[in-house]
């Protein structure tokens, strides 16, 4: 029986107008601004909810964050930031997850590439080539627990992204 859903979202695309920006400062571009929101009506349509919204403490993955839950009319108390988040490869990505309270069915993560695509794959089995930018990855997790999280442990249930017709 599935128990769990995670949400994995990259990052909107992010401006780079500003060379001399430190990394972990660099908001969302034009783009990054239109698609987030179009991303957060998509989710809406699949009737995603979920509990809380574990985001990078980057700017333009929190503002990512922010304009989705927005979108899913959820409040801001459901955003919270981790910074293992920021540019964590796939075992970080995995302790998150086996963290995360089991008082939680549906979470929502927002990261970085390339260890949101790589941990993707590790933990559906799947063979995604890139997540792109403001990419959502829907995932059902066959466990009761969080901590139980491991390799090949659930199913892909989407994989949408701005650039992707609404019917493929």
């Amino acid at each position: 029986m599935t128990v769990k859903t995670l949400y994995l979202v990259r990052h909107a695309k992010s401006s780079w107008d500003n060379p001399g920006l430190d990394d972990r400062d660099r908001p969302l571009n034009e783009r990054g601004l239109k698609d987030a929101p179009k991303m957060a009506r998509r989710l809406k349509e699949r009737d995603a909810a979920p509990g809380l919204l574990l985001s990078s403490p980057a700017v333009r993955a929190l503002e990512t964050c922010k304009m989705i839950a927005a979108g899913l009319g959820m409040p801001a108390t459901a955003i919270h930031t981790d910074a293992r988040l920021y540019h964590a490869g796939r075992r970080t990505l995995m302790e998150v997850v086996q963290s995360l309270d089991d008082k939680y069915r549906s979470v929502m993560i927002f990261g970085h590439n390339p260890g949101l695509t790589d941990f993707v794959n590790q933990l559906l089995d799947e063979d995604i080539e890139n997540i792109p930018t403001c990419g959502v990855v829907a995932a059902e997790l066959d466990l009761k627990h969080w901590k139980k999280a491991s390799e090949a442990c659930g199913s892909l249930e989407f994989f949408d992204y701005p650039k992707r017709s609404k019917h493929s």
